[in-house]
């Protein structure tokens, strides 16, 4: 690949273990598009000399935004479809030479996509975390008619307050509290991926027909999921919504659908590297 071609890249701090770019190049290398995507890591200081540069580089064609700058890069983006409202995060960005950024939020759809594949239809769900990926997952289950939603965080202000945002009459519960039987429960946060301390919970108080919905993929098998099918439980690994929102954001970046009947095929890939 050369310098020329146009490119998309993921930024975050960190970085490192994105697989991003091995599920939109898989893409463009099955579609024949002549392009390639990028992961850059950028700070939370260096957020605005980034958007100066990429403005200025005509080969950019947006990016998307991990840990920990979605919320941040509300500050850089125009937002003609109300996301800043509606879910208060954003984790792609589209660019045009010359004109705004546009900012959206693809984690949302792709949370979404396994749950509406299996027909999922719970009644109350427990979100792990307040931060951007909590914020994209409650607006989520909310669009869904999910009557009842808690917000499990470190910190209780933060939580309601993400609830106050989506209009969500919901509970706060602290990190140390027992887990209601709830039909569904999402870690949101980064706590079991590589790295970083390990989430542990009491799975008792979850029904049988329960799904756990890990969206941490490095590990892929976390200690939250191990838990999970050793009672039996359903489950959801990072993978599905990350290639699920992969995909809303490869249609913005490169005006093109993903193939996905090739998706076994990627998982295979995606796993492969992660040995």
């Amino acid at each position: 690949m050369t310098d020329k071609l146009p490119y998309a890249e993921v930024i975050g701090d960190p970085i490192a273990h994105s697989q991003s770019p091995l599920i939109h190049n898989f893409w463009l290398e099955a579609l024949n598009i002549e392009a390639e995507y990028r992961k850059t890591h950028v700070t939370a200081d260096s957020l605005s000399t980034y958007f100066l540069q990429r403005r200025a580089d005509p080969d950019w064609l947006g990016c998307n935004v991990t840990i920990p700058h979605k919320i941040a890069v509300l500050d850089y983006v125009d937002d003609p479809g109300g996301v800043r409202d509606r879910i208060g995060a954003v984790n792609t960005i589209a660019s045009e030479t010359g004109g705004p950024l546009i900012g959206t939020n693809t984690d949302a759809g792709g949370f979404l996509q396994p749950l509406l594949r299996d027909g999922w239809q719970g009644q109350s769900a427990v979100i792990i975390g307040s931060g951007g990926a909590a914020r994209a997952i409650l607006f989520a289950l909310a669009s869904l008619g999910v009557p009842d939603i808690s917000i499990m965080a470190r910190d209780a202000a933060k939580g309601q307050a993400l609830l106050d945002r989506a209009r969500v009459k919901g509970r706060v519960l602290g990190m140390a509290d027992a887990l209601p039987a709830a039909d569904l429960l999402v870690n949101s946060t980064s706590l079991g991926m590589v790295g970083q301390p390990a989430l542990d919970l009491d799975l008792t108080p979850l029904p049988e027909k329960a799904i756990v919905y890990d969206i941490v993929y490095a590990p892929l098998e976390t200690g939250l999921l191990k838990a999970a099918r050793a009672r039996g439980l359903r489950t959801l690994d990072g993978l599905e919504m990350l290639i699920g929102q992969a995909a809303l954001a490869f249609d913005i970046f490169f005006d093109a659908q993903p193939p996905r009947e090739l998706d076994g095929e990627l998982r295979e890939r995606l796993l492969a590297a992660q040995s």
